[in-house]
């Protein structure tokens, strides 16, 4: 055991250097399971930070758009906060060097996305937003005297004492080792959420719901589990992950089309292409299984102006030999965001005591149960600086030192065909489109898979969360956002609440199904 006064941060994205930061010159320790700036979801991210930067939008604009995108489950005063606040955190991030595109008159240039009523996104060379963002705070998290940063290092398991958090367990993450555990005066949970659990995502290969898992096994409340967001537009080239066509595209007017060259989603919403993304990922969904090869459509829109305008895609294409000038994108849906997580106040605190929440492991009622586009990092940004903000109020320990801890040998490298079975049965059964046949199938699997590797901290924490998307999913008995029930087809307005469950109660469902069907 080590015990520190640096409040520990478990993730290494944007939420948590962003909180780093803000917390300096209070010393904190970051978990990283790998070098900085490598698999982090933030880095991934291409589209950009929604927020009202110009003279022709307003945040209350922002905030009307966020809460008719999240179905009806948006909680209007997180919105409102939310939204408000966004120009702040841009200024900021510009005065740390982020290189927001500019005009010639050095105003900010913006796209718009699916679902807002303006182009209110701003970006970072076309789509290279994410990744940017993150080397601008990575190097002010490197120049902080303040922030020590362990990388090749995971989190597995929380400490507690009753409802009180009182320090972290952590593993190598780059070899077999031994749990070491910390005790911290505080832990802020920002490592990224569920994408990694199915079998088609555009998340890094590590984000598969781990954090949510443990916090969850540790009695933490989770908020929405069931609305898992998928991506409408990755490419489908059969790469894991699924490299990402930026919704950005879409916005500058690229279209949908099937291999017969007709637009389908002119059909399925009065704004096509740019409709909410759960609209699009079903209608795309659909093409797909019916044999008819859904692809974007960047030739008319964009023409050769997608190679420079779009770095990333432009190299997805080139790598997968495809002339996004002379040919449309193949693109299939996939896991893309979690609206559920780690229940979180506006100040980013969980139903434990000394235990905070920010980013995509967290659910703070912004998103609903679907996100509108390009919130996901304004939502990181906003809850890092309260969260931050809120822990600053607790006693500082004199002994902050920089700590170096030892792993004994011990544990054991993921069981890869036990990732792939738990990745395939989520796909199938808690995916896109779900029954409740499917979905006890799908707790029943689960329930197997965790049996048989029980041993495994990691892969049980996966399993944490894997049952509480599943068992959430089968008690929402209606359609609504990103949760679409083919045998409860219709939004049912008695339903239109988040969903706040514990570990025990989705463990308690899933026993139940296995009894049932035993």
């Amino acid at each position: 055991m080590i015990e520190t006064g640096r409040i520990v941060i478990a993730g290494a994205g944007l939420g948590a250097l962003y909180a780093a930061l803000e917390l300096a010159p209070r010393p904190v320790l970051v978990i990283s399971p790998e070098p900085l700036g490598e698999g982090a979801s933030s880095a991934w991210a291409q589209g950009g930070v929604a927020a009202a930067m110009a003279t022709h939008d307003t945040p209350e604009a922002h905030a009307v758009d966020t809460v008719q995108a999240g179905a009806g489950t948006v909680d209007p005063d997180v919105a409102a906060m939310v939204t408000q606040v966004a120009r702040a955190h841009i200024i900021d991030l510009t005065e740390l060097g982020a290189p927001f595109d500019r005009d010639a008159d050095g105003n900010y240039v913006m796209s718009r996305e699916a679902a807002h009523s303006a182009a209110r996104v701003v970006r970072v060379k076309g789509d290279q937003a994410g990744g940017q963002i993150m080397q601008t705070l990575i190097a002010a998290v490197r120049a902080a005297p303040s922030v020590q940063v362990l990388e090749n290092t995971q989190a597995v398991r929380l400490e507690t004492e009753g409802c009180t958090v009182t320090g972290i367990w952590i593993t190598r993450a780059d070899v077999p080792s031994a749990p070491v555990l910390i005790k911290a005066p505080g832990v802020l949970l920002a490592g990224g959420g569920s994408g990694g659990l199915y079998a088609h995502t555009t998340n890094p290969p590590r984000i598969r719901g781990q954090v949510i898992g443990f916090a969850a096994r540790a009695g933490a409340r989770i908020a929405d589990p069931e609305f898992v967001q998928f991506h409408p537009t990755a490419f489908d080239i059969g790469e894991d992950p699924a490299p990402l066509a930026t919704e950005a595209l879409r916005g500058e007017g690229a279209v949908l089309i099937n291999a017969a060259g007709d637009r389908f989603m002119v059909e399925e919403h009065p704004d096509a292409e740019l409709a909410p993304r759960d609209i699009v990922a079903r209608a795309i969904f659909a093409e797909t299984q019916g044999d008819r090869r859904p692809m974007l459509d960047t030739r008319e829109a964009l023409g050769s102006e997608v190679l420079t305008r779009y770095p990333t895609v432009a190299e997805t294409c080139a790598r997968a030999g495809i002339d996004p000038v002379q040919d449309p994108i193949p693109v299939a849906v996939a896991a893309h965001y979690h609206m559920g997580g780690v229940e979180a106040d506006m100040q980013g605190r969980t139903s434990l005591k000394n235990l905070w929440v920010c980013g995509e492991a967290s659910s703070t009622g912004l998103h609903g149960a679907n996100r509108l586009a390009s919130n996901g990092l304004l939502e990181a940004l906003v809850y890092a600086r309260n969260a931050a903000q809120d822990i600053a109020s607790l006693d500082a320990l004199a002994d902050a030192r920089a700590i170096h801890p030892s792993f004994p040998a011990g544990g054991q490298n993921l069981d890869a065909a036990a990732v792939k079975n738990l990745r395939e049965t989520m796909t199938a059964y808690a995916g896109v489109r779900r029954t409740a046949a499917g979905l006890k199938q799908a707790l029943t699997a689960i329930a197997q898979l965790e049996a048989e590797q029980a041993a495994d901290e990691n892969f049980v924490n996966m399993c944490a969360t894997a049952t509480l998307i599943a068992a959430a999913a089968l008690q929402r008995e209606e359609s609504r956002g990103g949760h679409l029930r083919d045998d409860f087809p219709e939004t049912d307005p008695a339903q239109a609440h988040r969903t706040r469950i514990s570990l025990n109660e989705a463990l308690a469902i899933r026993a139940k199904v296995q009894k049932e069907l035993t």
